[in-house]
């Protein structure tokens, strides 16, 4: 009765069926995996987010690397910008994802360390991209800035290749110890983003907020993964009980037409 299943176009489709249900069981395996990182990375940032504010030095330090439950937690810093250190970082997008610059500004601290401090984002509108933008000036003197503690960046991590003989004062990553070698002085670990106080005129424009990662959204391709696996044998049944329906027609046909011919006129 179900010896076609032993035909060779048979035996290829229960094979891939085989196949089809492990792998995507394991599918849905890593979008669970996928689900429950999101969620624990949403986590960390929503309780960075809300926490209150520490003294810089307390979360970092020179050659300190910032860890992710580090991450985007609110600090202070007290001290004054060196803007004749300052440096752009290039190929950066706002909000709009318009191409221009982040401005890295030192920060010098009471204690004669220097925190790095990513005041904002301002347009690449000069005549060239080779030349130094016009970068408007944070105040001057001595005053309290505030920011959400970031990780140095490398080209592993971002992606952005750290590019070689650029312009005088561009770079393409911030990391804390390239600057440090540069300035020939000591860097906290990490940089920051500033919060406040904000800046005159809006500009540089400050960065947002990071926004949450769409954890759902890999809940709802697991579940789906695991429907199809559950699928792929009901769809198979389906299809057998398909084929002996229409190989039972098939046989009983012939039969049908001998009867019909042998009948006399």
């Amino acid at each position: 009765m179900y010896r076609f299943l032993l035909s060779r176009q048979w035996v290829i489709l229960t094979l891939v069926a085989l196949l089809l249900i492990p792998t995507m069981i394991r599918l849905g395996i890593w979008q669970m995996h996928r689900y429950e990182e999101r969620t624990a990375r949403n986590q960390l940032v929503s309780e960075a987010l809300g926490a209150r504010p520490e003294p810089v030095e307390r979360m970092t330090s020179p050659g300190h690397t910032v860890t992710s439950n580090e991450r985007y937690r609110s600090v202070t810093a007290k001290g004054r910008f060196d803007t004749g250190e300052e440096v752009v970082v290039r190929r950066r997008t706002n909000s709009d994802d318009a191409v221009g610059y982040h401005v890295l500004t030192p920060f010098v601290l009471d204690d004669g360390k220097i925190l790095l401090v990513n005041r904002g984002w301002i347009p690449a509108d000069g005549p060239s991209q080779t030349e130094f933008p016009e970068i408007p000036a944070p105040p001057r003197g001595e005053i309290t800035v505030t920011g959400r503690l970031m990780p140095d960046e490398t080209t592993e991590a971002s992606g952005i290749k750290d590019l070689q003989g650029l312009p005088d004062r561009q770079i393409m990553l911030i990391n804390s110890e390239q600057e440090a070698r540069r300035l020939g002085a000591e860097v906290l670990g990490g940089y920051i983003v500033q919060t406040a106080p904000a800046p005159k005129g809006g500009s540089p424009e400050p960065l947002g907020r990071p926004g949450s990662e769409d954890a759902a959204l890999n809940y709802a391709y697991a579940i789906q993964w695991w429907l199809f696996a559950a699928g792929v044998p009901v769809g198979w049944v389906i299809l057998v009980r398909r084929e002996r329906r229409d190989r039972v027609a098939a046989a009983s046909a012939p039969a049908e037409d001998k009867e019909t011919a042998a009948a006399p006129a």
